[in-house]
């Protein structure tokens, strides 16, 4: 049995779950298509005998048995790093290879596509890839990139005209240049990114980032390659992310991936993929070598961190329900056993007293009073909790499917105060969300006022495809009025943050220190336990556990600097001495 010819033409390589790769006319990434000749099962030929196909009774008899699909839907089993997939049939191991071929990477959005871009990276570097930092002596250029909002996506739109022609200008005497879209744009737009953008030869979602060296190897034959399948169970446990920075003193560890909320303006349920969590084993072994590589800040990072579930050790899959925040609900049937948040929060912390602990980016509804508890006690886990509001109208946050009211939140902002004095409190919220009246943005300016965030993040409200928003709500909020309510909450955030941060004038404050200041070369540049930015000069200081000993700071220090001035987003002082974690403590 010969396999049909396609016209060159209508050649469009996409991917293919079964084995090997499919041509066909502009086919959705997710289609698999019988190819004449393989199994159905593994992409394979099918065994003949005395030359002719064996009858479908002898075949079913010599293939794969119930229990083979039992085992083979069993709980996964984390692949060990070391371990070396076989070439699909239709590559070679050779070509599997970078061949040193020069990889330049730009990332967009979250903290997670930070995270995500050291995984992709990681993998890249085991399969002979060389990564540079220089645009014109890439070879692959890969964005790693977001789809919160129509305006990341047109970045994105924008920057590719910009590659458009470093690719057409490409000297014949150097390989071709590949250009690859990773990330939740890839996964929300699918084929219409390699339709729209014939230069892009390389798309791949958030849990795709194994297959690039694959997808990578087919572009180089001249066809595009898409590989954007999300997963049940795809947590990269056992893929350590390379560091981008060799200087830094902090890192990003994923801990989950994935959402079930289900939020009505959110796209992240369709580009992320379900709630996934690491195994805590995993975590904690990543945890320590990022402390023996000197790091001194880790930030546990999740699309809701603190839903954490690991579900890898059976013999906690029985322990009770979920506790929610109070007066808090979810949108999904309560889930039960695992090791939970506070766990994975009580031994991270454990690691490296030296280490400081963050997390982000939580749900309201998922702090019990253990977790706020294990914040208190442990000096290393940071007194700075992020608590996404999107509203201040209930009625709106009904809409939103946020699973609180107005009246439950500022109940838990109570609370969270009450369980963690002096903690340091930030928000997200959208400005003109659907059916949003000036009622309701006039609540949630007064949300602003009586919370006094030190931190926050706003944007205007923008519809997403897929969303229940998109299928069930009506975006009527004019774009200029979205604008205007954005700008009156900006600004009275500024007012309120700045009154809630000038508190800290006065008070001495441990920094750990990152660097030169970028507006100053006299001025170094730190964050303080509330993560908020501090600037003071950079001059001598006692070391406390060195008495007599003069010491300028550097990038991984912790150091006591005393604040004399504060703004909305920052703080300034002059410094003290250079200590411990362990040793220090805050005098206000």
């Amino acid at each position: 049995m010969t396999r049909p010819e396609v016209p060159a033409e209508r050649k469009s390589l996409v991917y293919q779950p079964s084995g090997g790769p499919v041509s066909g006319p502009d086919l959705p990434a997710e289609l698999t298509l019988r190819d004449p000749g393989r199994c159905c099962c593994c992409g394979s030929p099918e065994r003949q005998e005395n030359g002719a196909p064996k009858d479908f009774s002898s075949r079913l008899a010599a293939g794969p048995t119930f229990q083979h699909f039992l085992k083979s839907a069993s709980a996964p089993q984390e692949k060990l790093s070391s371990e070396v997939e076989d070439p699909p049939p239709y590559l070679t191991m050779d070509e599997l290879l970078g061949r040193q071929r020069k990889v330049y990477l730009e990332t967009y959005g979250c903290q997670m596509n930070v995270n995500d871009t050291e995984i992709a990276w990681s993998i890249l570097q085991k399969s002979g890839y060389l990564r540079t930092s220089n645009l014109q002596e890439a070879d692959v250029i890969l964005l790693v990139t977001c789809s919160i909002r129509e305006k990341a996506e047109q970045t994105i739109w924008n920057r590719l005209h910009q590659l458009k022609a470093l690719k057409t200008r490409r000297p014949r005497s150097r390989v071709p240049l590949r250009i690859g879209i990773l990330g939740c744009m890839a996964e929300r737009l699918k084929e219409e990114i390699l339709n729209r953008e014939k230069m892009v030869d390389v798309l791949a979602g958030p849990d795709a980032y194994r297959d690039l060296p694959r997808l990578l190897a087919i572009a180089e034959s001249g066809q595009q390659a898409a590989n954007v399948l999300l997963s049940l169970d795809e947590t990269y446990a056992d893929v350590m992310p390379v560091q981008t920075s060799p200087s830094a003193t902090s890192a990003f560890v994923s801990i989950m991936r994935g959402c079930d909320n289900m939020c009505s303006y959110c796209i992240v349920p369709f580009t992320r993929g379900r709630e996934r969590s690491r195994p805590v084993a995993s975590i904690l072994e990543e945890v320590k070598k990022l402390s023996e590589q000197g790091l001194k800040e880790v930030t546990l990072l999740g699309q809701n961190v603190n839903s954490f579930r690991d579900n890898s050790e059976v013999q906690f899959n029985n322990v009770v329900s979920t506790n929610l925040s109070r007066g808090f609900t979810t949108n999904y049937k309560a889930k039960q056993g695992g090791l939970r948040f506070a766990h994975l929060l009580d031994q991270v912390s454990r690691v490296d007293p030296e280490m400081r602990i963050r997390f982000t980016s939580p749900h309201p509804k998922d702090f019990p009073d253990e977790v706020l508890q294990l914040i208190h006690e442990r000096d290393n886990i940071c007194k700075q909790i992020h608590l996404p509001a999107q509203s201040g109208s209930s009625r709106v946050l009904e809409a939103m499917r946020r699973g609180y009211s107005r009246e439950a939140y500022v109940e838990l902002v109570h609370h969270i105060r009450e369980s963690i004095p002096g903690v340091s409190l930030s928000s997200d919220f959208i400005a003109g969300f659907c059916g949003e009246t000036e009622e309701d943005h006039v609540q949630t300016v007064s949300l602003l006022r009586e919370v006094q965030y030190n931190m926050g993040f706003l944007f205007a409200y923008s519809m997403r495809q897929k969303t229940r928003a998109y299928h069930r709500l009506k975006d009527d909020v004019p774009e200029e009025v979205k604008l205007r309510r954005l700008e009156e909450l900006i600004t009275v955030f500024r007012e309120e943050a700045t009154k809630a941060n000038q508190i800290s004038v006065g008070c001495t404050q441990l920094v750990l220190v990152e660097g030169l200041s970028k507006r100053s070369a006299t001025d170094l540049c730190g964050r303080n336990d509330g993560n908020l930015k501090v600037i003071f000069p950079d001059a001598e200081m006692e070391d406390v556990n060195n008495p007599g000993l003069r010491v300028r700071a550097q990038p991984g220090d912790y150091v006591l600097v005393k604040i004399t001035s504060a703004s909305s987003q920052t703080l300034r002082g002059h410094v003290l001495c250079r200590t411990t974690l362990k040793d220090s403590s805050e005098n206000c």
